[in-house]
């Protein structure tokens, strides 16, 4: 090792002294620099690991199990990670032996940089997605579109009524304890007519929600233009749920009408 190269490595020894003695995976002998077994097989893993789909944070985690930490005492993070998989020492130099080749790495750089080249969701997309409780293709947000600016352009297409009988959990549960009511004997008549005014009460209200929420619908729609792309808001304020089923697609309204395309 020349003078200068020694110069250099004191430097980083120097640099890194708060932290680390020496680059993750090396070690001091005789004045020489090595690979430190256990700490350049965790290099190699972490490479490889990330090339085949691990996440930063997942790595941090699995690497939090082995026995070779990054820092004494401290558990391993997701900069400790990006640190290793952005580190050009990795492929040899005149100082540090080759722990990974030139390809993984130029790899791992072009992953990192997809990554970061892909957008990220639109407020339209991220509701889209919670409606439908997963990622939505393309093709369904179209239909999705076509189904909410058919509305727009005819907002008569959103009906004044009922759409079968309301199922709310009150509902329900009012339901179960009157059949067991009347299939209990003997039956308490006052009981159970009790729990019928209830649920008739209920279920009319439930009724009426859907019919204001129909007229509500109605009004939103009626004030919109057509739509090129979806909005967050509208999603937001119309719809309750989308279902997909193949090429299907259903849009569920709020006022508990189902529109298909």
């Amino acid at each position: 090792m020349d003078w200068k190269s020694l110069n250099t490595l004191k430097g980083e020894n120097n640099d890194m002294a708060s932290k680390r003695k020496m680059v993750f995976g090396y070690r001091m002998e005789f004045g020489d620099i090595s690979p430190c077994p256990e700490e350049a097989e965790t290099v190699q893993y972490i490479y490889t690991a990330y090339l085949t789909g691990a996440s930063f944070r997942h790595l941090a985690k699995e690497l939090d199990k082995m026995d070779v930490p990054y820092d004494a005492g401290k558990h391993w993070n997701v900069n400790m990670v990006a640190r290793i998989l952005e580190d050009s020492r990795y492929i040899g130099t005149e100082v540090y032996p080759a722990l990974i080749s030139a390809e993984q790495l130029q790899a791992v750089q072009e992953r990192r940089k997809q990554k970061r080249s892909i957008p990220s969701r639109t407020p339209a997309q991220a509701a889209l997605y919670r409606l439908c409780g997963g990622t939505v293709p393309d093709s369904v947000a179209r239909k999705v579109l076509k189904i909410l600016n058919q509305v727009v352009g005819d907002p008569q297409l959103i009906k004044i009524e009922a759409f079968g009988v309301p199922s709310t959990e009150d509902i329900r549960r009012l339901r179960l304890e009157l059949d067991r009511l009347l299939h209990t004997p003997p039956v308490d008549e006052e009981v159970a007519r009790q729990k019928a005014m209830e649920l008739a009460v209920l279920t009319l209200i439930s009724v009426q929600m859907e019919e204001y929420e129909a007229h509500r619908l109605r009004s939103i729609l009626g004030r919109r233009s057509k739509m090129v792309e979806l909005d967050a808001e509208l999603l937001r304020q119309g719809v309750q749920s989308v279902e997909c089923q193949g090429d299907d697609v259903r849009v569920h309204l709020k006022n508990g009408q189902c529109l298909e395309a």
